[in-house]
């Protein structure tokens, strides 16, 4: 009997597949090393979309850009927010009220400091999302990094 609570236990514990695990096998389409994403980013590209960083609010001149066009992902160039979708919040980041479906990934948690927001195709980290936005759209306020786009005019 011993034996087989002894296997039972065994079996257990080196077949645990645990939520930990599966977290940490995300793969992207754009997939780099970390020496690769630093010789083709900026200092502060690097630090912001692969460190999850911030940049300090109102520096980004893409803040007060109010011209047709498409913002896309700096490390990328997915295509992520539409100018048509751009507010301003007051914030000193670009706020869009809502993503290009399907180009961005936004983490589960606490909307205190807002959920993660990250590029669907490499992970990159943009900014975070809040239920704050307005009321007449989707109430939603993608508070995003300028230094995590690049703007396309159309």
């Amino acid at each position: 009997m011993k034996k087989i609570m002894i296997f039972c236990i065994a079996f257990a514990l080196f077949n645990c597949n645990g939520n930990a695990q599966k977290e940490n096998k995300t793969s992207f389409k754009v997939s780099k090393t970390d020496d690769e994403w630093k010789s083709e980013l900026s200092e502060i590209e690097y630090y912001v979309l692969r460190k999850a960083g911030t940049e300090r609010a109102f520096t980004s001149p893409l803040n007060n850009n109010y011209k047709k066009g498409t913002y896309v992902c700096a490390a990328c160039n997915t295509p992520l927010f539409k100018s048509a979708n751009k507010f301003d919040s007051g914030t000193g980041w670009p706020s869009f009220d809502r993503e290009i479906k399907g180009s961005t990934i936004i983490s589960s948690g606490s909307d205190y400091y807002g959920r993660e927001e990250h590029c669907a195709t490499c992970g990159g980290h943009l900014g975070h999302v809040f239920n704050d936005g307005p009321k007449n759209t989707t109430g939603k306020r993608h508070c995003i990094n300028g230094v995590a786009l690049k703007f396309i005019p159309e």
